[in-house]
This record gives structure tokens, C-alpha cells and sequence, in this order.
């Protein structure tokens, strides 16, 4: 089995670092995995970096809070093992499971572990955002996404040096590599797995959902353009045929069906604004779509 670069991007963790380390150390004893642990304290102003002290664990300190993806990005490049797994410092992911995702990565070249186990704590609030922006997802890759920005997953360093101009500083580095991932015809696959309560406070808050949602639009159009351009094009196409429709029914209403409806204006300005701009989006999103073809 390839080496394998375990890394943990840890924020103000002093309540769960440790035994985060030291689960991640007793499942590579039992299962006989070969690697190394990689923490990144991005910045931390508590304990955290003093508690990994002493764990046996790479440590690689960030001056200042950059963000989850930059920490994850730091350990990426601070190793030189094929594979990487990453993992919350939180205590939320099954980190005995990478075992499981190891298995899975036979022929994949990326393997997440999906929260859908028997025992999942995400909150209710977020839930709805988590679905709109999976449906999203799911519409624009055009394949199933059980799971869109799971923390546990493994894949090949590789990938993600491929992806890293791409890959952003925030939590929305998991988004990023699955859609890219996806949409490249990568192969991924997924595991259920359980998500438990973390301790300490989220990072995460309700200001993201927009954020996410405009990165998988700007994802969508870099790799997918016409899954994007095509509806917006339908639509507009739609609205200017029925203003058409309309402004034709009012003027043979109005004057009646006879030579006379050539001598008025009968096609009002909205409706050819609608039908002009609907060619417009679908001509632009033909050539983002060879220019994603091409690239």
C-alpha cells in the first residue's frame, strides 16, 4: 500500500486535538498503515499548537488564520506521499474508517466519505442549505453526489496539485475537488460513514450558503458552461415567446386579422429584447463550452 499523508488543518482545537491525534495514530497501528500525520495550525490563538507537541505529528504553524483550504493546501505541498487523506481536528469524522476509504480508492482517484451512516449530527438548520446546494451540484457534474463537501476523504496527491490553482483558501475546498473532480470524469467514489457532534464551535455560518452557491456557479461555467448558459437561455427564450404571443393575441383583438396588423407596431420592445438576449446567453455559452472542451 502507498504511503500516505494524513492531513488536519486545526483552528483554536485545544478541546479535540489530541484525541483526534491519537485516534488517527491508533488506527494506523491496527490497520497497518504507513505515513505520517500532518497538523496545520492556522493560527490558533489557544493550546492547540502546544498539545501537538509531543504526538508524534508534523506540525506546520501558519503566522496567521488564513482559512480551512490554505491549511489543507500548506499540507498537501509539505508532503511527498501519493496519497493524502484529510480529517476535521473536531472529533466529528470516524477517523477509524480511513481504512474503509483506502479500500475504496482501488481504480478511484478519489474516495469521500459520504455522512449517511446510522449516526449523523448535522444541525437541522443547515440541512436545507446542504440539499439545495447538493441538487445544484448534482445538476451541473450530472452525476449523483451523496455527500458535496465532506471533511474525511482520500485521494491522490496528484489530483490535487492539478486542481491547486483552483482550490480555494475556505471551506469551500472540499466543494471545489469534488465538482472538479467530477466534472473532469474523475473517478469517486463514496462511503457511508457516521458524523458526530464536535466539540468546540463551528467555523461555519449561515454567510457561507452564498458563497457556495457562487463558487459551484463559477465552477459550473469554467467545466460545465452550457448546464449553466442553456437553461438561462431557455428561459429568456420563453419569456420573449409569450410577451410575443401576447402583444399578437391584444393587436388582433384590437384591429383584427387582416392586412391592417403590418401598418401598426404590434411587437412590443420587451419581447424583442427577451428573444435577442436569450441568442445572446446561448451563443456565449457555445463558446465557453468549446473553450471548456478545449482546456
Amino acid at each position: 500500500m502507498d504511503r500516505i499523508a494524513i492531513v488536519v488543518p486545526a483552528f483554536n482545537e485545544e478541546a479535540s486535538i489530541e484525541s483526534t491525534i491519537s485516534g488517527i495514530r491508533k488506527m494506523m497501528e491496527s490497520s497497518g498503515i504507513r505515513g505520517e500525520i500532518i497538523v496545520v495550525d492556522d493560527g490558533s490563538t489557544d493550546g492547540t499548537s502546544r498539545l501537538c507537541e509531543g504526538s508524534g505529528a508534523m506540525v506546520i504553524t501558519h503566522g496567521s488564520n488564513l482559512g480551512y483550504g490554505a491549511a489543507l493546501k500548506t499540507g498537501i505541498r509539505g508532503t511527498d506521499c501519493p496519497l493524502v487523506a484529510i480529517t476535521d481536528a473536531d472529533g466529528t469524522y470516524p477517523v477509524d474508517r480511513l481504512p474503509d476509504l483506502l479500500a475504496a480508492m482501488d481504480g478511484c482517484d478519489m474516495a469521500v466519505g459520504a455522512r449517511t451512516g446510522d449516526s449523523v449530527r448535522i444541525p437541522l438548520l443547515r440541512r436545507p442549505a446542504k440539499w439545495l446546494l447538493r441538487k445544484l451540484a448534482t445538476r451541473i457534474t450530472g452525476r449523483r453526489i451523496p455527500d458535496l463537501n465532506s471533511g474525511l476523504r482520500v485521494f491522490r496527491r496528484e489530483l490535487a496539485m492539478d486542481y491547486m490553482h483552483l482550490l480555494p483558501n475556505g471551506f469551500s475546498f472540499t466543494t471545489t475537488i469534488t465538482i472538479a473532480s467530477m466534472c473532469d470524469g474523475r473517478d469517486v467514489a463514496y462511503v457511508p460513514i457516521d458524523y458526530y457532534r464536535r466539540e468546540g464551535k463551528s467555523k461555519i455560518n449561515p454567510g457561507h450558503f452564498p458563497r457556495f452557491g457562487m463558487l459551484i456557479l463559477r465552477l459550473a461555467v469554467l467545466f460545465r458552461p452550457l448546464r449553466v448558459f442553456l437553461p438561462v437561455a431557455v428561459f429568456l427564450f420563453a419569456v420573449g415567446a409569450l410577451k410575443l404571443a401576447a402583444d399578437l393575441a391584444i393587436a388582433v383583438s384590437a384591429i383584427g386579422l387582416s392586412l391592417d396588423l403590418f401598418k401598426h407596431p404590434i411587437i412590443s420592445t420587451t419581447a424583442v429584447i427577451f428573444l435577442i438576449s436569450s441568442l445572446q446567453v446561448l451563443l456565449v455559452g457555445m463558446v465557453a463550452e468549446a473553450l471548456a472542451t478545449r482546456r
